[in-house]
């Protein structure tokens, strides 16, 4: 998906000159093969636990399990996805959609499309599809006007945040298949071919060893583990933070609407390296072990050019997302009459 980024103005070139230098945008092959030997040893376990355990409802703890492995999936086909992996498309390809239609059930060419555009104008509130008004709302503007409801979940959007996650894994599979239902996505029949093949044998497997209401238990127990994980993972990067109006250069565009979270390499580890949210949209391609080291260079650099640079605890990341979606959603609780043209 992701190629080293071209240099966008004297400012990022000095800055891209000096992360090259350093080695930061050089492959890490034995990281990601002791990364995905890892995850995929997990997945093997846990549903080997599944078939060992068999029909009991402690199978729910093998869902909350599986639910966290699906996670570490998802991030890992992120990885692969941005050639952080694999220098070249099609082997990137070839394992993302391993990953991402075999092993999540989810449409990797859909997911890498619609990422992409977020790349490229993070927070935009007309170019990004991560901010686009659907269930939650990020912007004011987009706020006025929604009634029922949509105007019911805006209203209380904040409090409403978390449980909406355990519905995320879900909705990525219904726009998954909304995806693979148009024309423009490539490769759509072999996609549709991995991810109904992952869909036969998750259900088959709940069907056949669980009596029905477990296997309804383990359903909704994974995915919304999986759901609430994923989320957690995306939510502290962007969300509430300054929303662009598309003039600025490649730097500041990354840099002021990107969050990074500290915390160490517990934080590391739970949230695949987004916690580098900064670094990573500045340089998409950099393996993830590489981001903790080139923070501190980045931090510098925009420090010398006067470029807002935000950190938080990871803590604070959710508290300010959730204020934002706060005081989005405050027009709508005072009673504010809707505006024309933002009658969603």
């Amino acid at each position: 998906m992701s190629k080293r980024p071209k240099a966008a103005g004297s400012e990022f070139a000095a800055l891209n000159r000096s992360i090259a230098e350093a080695g930061l945008l050089e492959r890490r092959p034995a990281y990601y093969a002791v990364r995905m030997s890892v995850v995929a040893a997990l997945l093997a376990a846990g549903w080997a636990a599944f078939f060992l355990i068999g029909s009991s409802w402690w199978t729910l703890a093998v869902a909350v399990a599986l639910g966290v492995v699906f996670s570490q999936l998802a991030l890992l086909a992120h990885d692969v996805a941005h050639r952080q992996v694999f220098r070249t498309k099609r082997p990137s390809e070839r394992v993302g959609r391993a990953i991402a239609n075999i092993g999540v059930g989810m449409s990797y060419g859909w997911w890498n499309d619609k990422h992409t555009r977020h790349h490229n104008n993070p927070n935009h509130d007309d170019l990004d599809p991560d901010v686009q008004p659907e269930v939650l709302i990020w912007a004011t503007e987009s706020a006025w006007g929604r009634r029922g409801l949509k105007g019911f979940i805006t209203r209380h959007q904040a409090g409403l945040f978390f449980p909406l996650l355990t519905l995320l894994s879900i909705d990525l599979r219904i726009s998954s298949v909304k995806a693979l239902r148009r024309p423009g996505l490539k490769r759509r029949g072999l996609e549709a071919a991995l991810m109904a093949g992952h869909l036969v044998a998750y259900v088959s497997a709940l069907l056949v060893m669980l009596t029905p209401l477990q296997a309804l238990a383990f359903f909704a127990v994974h995915h919304a583990v999986f759901g609430v994980y994923l989320g957690m993972t995306f939510a502290p990067n962007h969300k509430g933070m300054p929303h662009p109006t598309g003039d600025e250069d490649f730097l500041r565009k990354q840099v002021v609407t990107s969050r990074n979270v500290t915390g160490g390499r517990l934080v590391d580890l739970a949230l695949g390296g987004l916690n580098y949210q900064i670094e990573h949209h500045l340089f998409p391609a950099m393996p993830t072990p590489n981001l903790r080291k080139a923070q501190p260079v980045v931090e510098a650099y925009c420090a010398r050019a006067g470029i807002p640079y935000v950190q938080t605890s990871l803590i604070e990341s959710y508290r300010q997302a959730l204020r934002h979606l706060h005081e989005v959603g405050a027009p709508l609780r005072a009673g504010e009459p809707a505006r024309a043209g933002y009658d969603r």
